[in-house]
């Protein structure tokens, strides 16, 4: 098995990432930090802090430059850093020592690498943000059509009373539809270019480095947060966070998926689902368990990056440093994996209506209990009441007979008909069902 699921050619079908994979390959992590290099210069040029001509060559070269992560990579084991090895290297694709001369003019390498994580973090964004309108499409069909589709409830596991599944998807829905809406707040004011020097003072740059780094800012399409962020790992906790409780979500929808499948409930059938080496009759909910083991990695990468790498000593520390760099890629990319899976989930997924009015049938009525309880208060106190619904209770269960025919039985006046009817119990379900469409579509 490959060091990361999300690297490996065996497992990537199980654990896709789709286009935020490219955002996190070694190759795009070089672009975008000279990317970072040609804008740095471009805005020292256009301030008169470097000559015009030399920040276009970098510029240019920027643009066009390729560097190769493998001769990089003796440099960065002994610097720590890559930025070193880059500069040397970009400055010689520069080509004119006049011009080479100011590749880098008053950055540190940590200006450059964050600055750069910031881009690819944008472009997963991005990419992320496509899957899950997609997915809360689907979903919005899905609670559309089966608002009134009753089934049974479940509250530790046992029937409580009816809900319908478009309700039921409307709980795996909201939740991505409010991170959908923090995503603009969520860019503003986290996607941050840094240009604070070697220790976050700017002393190099002086009075100027705040017009430097509002015109980076400006032309790679970033914030810019008027101070130095070297050591306040906010913004990065910020995205972590988001991403982790996209996570959760998608987990959420996983977990219930394993269950209305499991042996006895059978509510749902999977298109795709996953076969048995050896148990012809097994429909594994594969995509579903994914989804659950994504957001156990997602709880454990986010504890490190909060609990290790969050807190840096003085003005720069490399352990936590270095740590950050070991979670984020694989909570960026699990987040990603969930959000491709939990849409493939979805479009495979088909609710079995007949079989979840079985369901609530073969409860001898007894999910109607509570609404059997209120309905007697017509008549009696309610503590009273509800101490004969629990001795009908105790009897159907004891004799098989169903609660709808004991309650006839005691009490005739009852509407019987009505109050065990499972779509007239679903309470607010179907309004919350079209309520999540009407999110989810922006009506």
């Amino acid at each position: 098995m490959s060091a990361s699921v999300f690297d490996s050619a065996l497992y990537a079908g199980l654990f896709p990432t789709g286009a935020v994979h490219e955002h996190f390959t070694e190759r795009a992590e070089l672009a975008a930090m000279l990317r970072v290099e040609g804008a740095l210069a471009a805005a020292q040029g256009e301030l008169g802090i470097i000559p015009a001509e030399s920040a276009s060559a970098i510029a240019d070269a920027a643009a066009s430059v390729t560097l190769d992560a493998d001769a990089l990579s003796p440099a960065t084991g002994r610097n720590g850093v890559v930025v070193p090895a880059l500069v040397a290297d970009f400055r010689a694709a520069v080509g004119r020592a006049e011009h080479a001369q100011y590749v880098h003019w008053g950055a540190t390498s940590q200006d450059i690498i964050d600055t750069g994580l910031m881009l690819r973090m944008r472009g997963a964004l991005t990419a992320i943000e496509t899957d899950l309108k997609a997915l809360l499409s689907r979903l919005a069909d899905l609670a559309a059509e089966h608002a009134e589709t009753p089934m049974a409830a479940r509250t530790y596991g046992q029937h409580a009373t009816p809900t319908t599944f478009g309700a039921v998807v409307a709980s795996w829905g909201m939740p991505l539809v409010g991170l959908l809406n923090e995503l603009p707040s969520l860019r503003e004011s986290c996607l941050l270019v840094s240009l604070s020097g070697a220790a976050g003072t700017s002393a190099a740059l002086g009075s100027q480095a705040p017009q430097v780094r509002a015109s980076m800012a400006a032309s790679l399409g970033l914030a810019d947060p008027g101070r130095s962020w070297h050591t306040d790992r906010t913004p990065v906790l910020r995205l972590a966070d988001w991403l982790s409780r996209m996570s959760i979500a998608m987990a959420k929808m996983g977990e219930d998926v394993i269950a209305h499948m499991q042996s006895g409930f059978q509510e749902v059938r999977l298109g795709g689902a996953g076969s048995s080496s050896t148990m012809p009759q097994k429909q594994n909910p594969v995509a579903a368990s994914v989804l659950v083991a994504l957001s156990h990695q997602q709880t454990a990468m986010e504890a490190a990056l909060r609990g290790s790498a969050a807190v840096h000593r003085h003005q720069r520390d490399g352990g936590a440093w270095f740590t950050e760099w070991m979670c984020l890629p694989q909570i960026v990319l699990g987040a990603a994996s969930s959000a491709q899976t939990g849409l493939h989930l979805a479009r495979g997924l088909e609710p079995d209506p007949a079989r979840m009015l079985e369901m609530l049938n073969e409860t001898l009525d007894l999910i109607h209990a509570e609404a059997l309880s209120f309905a007697l208060t017509r008549f009696l106190p309610r503590p009273e009441a509800q101490s004969a619904v629990k001795v009908l209770s105790r009897e159907a269960m004891e004799t098989g007979v169903p609660l709808r025919q004991l309650a006839a039985r005691d009490w005739p006046d009852l509407d019987t008909d009505k109050l065990f009817d499972p779509l007239g119990q679903t309470g607010t379900a179907p309004q919350d069902a079209r309520a999540f469409v009407d999110a989810a579509t922006g009506r």
